[in-house]
């Protein structure tokens, strides 16, 4: 009759135990302690997931670049020690949330990723100082809105799906409508400071100006019928 019991324990016991070695979740954090993390950890595990042309323009100092995109993502992954911290990051969070858990799922027991991405960092003043400035400035931007016109600004980047699903009729647009609205395209890969300094952190952001003054702001897939509503 003890048999029962002693049985019940053991499977408790090995139940016990398999949860206990599941990966953590991974963690988001602000960028400060992100770079304190690193500072502090050995040999720090630096995971850049954007791709190699985003990661070539500007990048944290001792980040591999293991894009996300690529059909050889987990395969890379796996060449990392599980057992020891792994920081992940992207340039405003999206796909470094996705390698994140992908990487939680791989069995990393403590991950790190950067809230809010490369941007946020650079908001920061993380980055170095010689590459501060990427692309347009704030009085470039300004100049753009000197008109009487209202102006409908796109911020994308070539890798991000709905902007690519956007592009056709945002092309459309700044053709047929050009008499009345001035549309302009930035692309943030090519813009960072200037991304950074309008809190720009999710894509596609949309930005529809009037007399220089923000009227509407859109975030994320919008049909073309809407955006031409929204200009009315």
């Amino acid at each position: 009759m003890k048999f029962p019991k002693i049985l019940l324990l053991i499977t408790s016991i090995l139940l016990f135990s398999c949860n206990d070695q599941k990966a953590k979740p991974f963690e988001s954090i602000a960028p400060k302690e992100f770079a304190e993390k690193i500072k502090t950890t050995e040999n720090p595990q630096i995971l850049d997931v954007r791709t190699p042309e985003e990661f070539g323009s500007e990048h944290i100092d001792n980040a591999v670049n293991v894009n996300w995109n690529s059909d050889d993502f987990t395969a890379k992954a796996e060449s990392y020690d599980k057992s020891k911290p792994v920081f992940v990051y992207c340039l405003s969070g999206g796909r470094s949330k996705k390698a994140a858990a992908k990487l939680q799922e791989l069995g990393f027991t403590t991950i790190y990723e950067l809230d809010g991405g490369f941007l946020n960092w650079s908001e920061e003043g993380l980055s170095n100082p010689s590459k501060a400035q990427v692309g347009m400035t704030m009085n470039d931007f300004n100049d753009l809105l000197n008109t009487d016109k209202k102006v409908l600004v796109d911020f994308y980047a070539e890798w991000c799906g709905p902007c690519k699903q956007m592009e056709p009729y945002m092309l459309k647009m700044q053709k047929e409508m050009a008499d009345k609205v001035v549309i302009i395209r930035i692309d943030v890969d090519k813009n960072k400071s200037l991304a950074a300094t309008m809190k720009i952190t999710s894509l596609p952001t949309i930005l529809i100006y009037e007399n220089k003054a923000v009227q509407k702001k859109i975030i994320g897939l919008t049909s073309e019928q809407n955006l031409k509503e929204q200009l009315q």
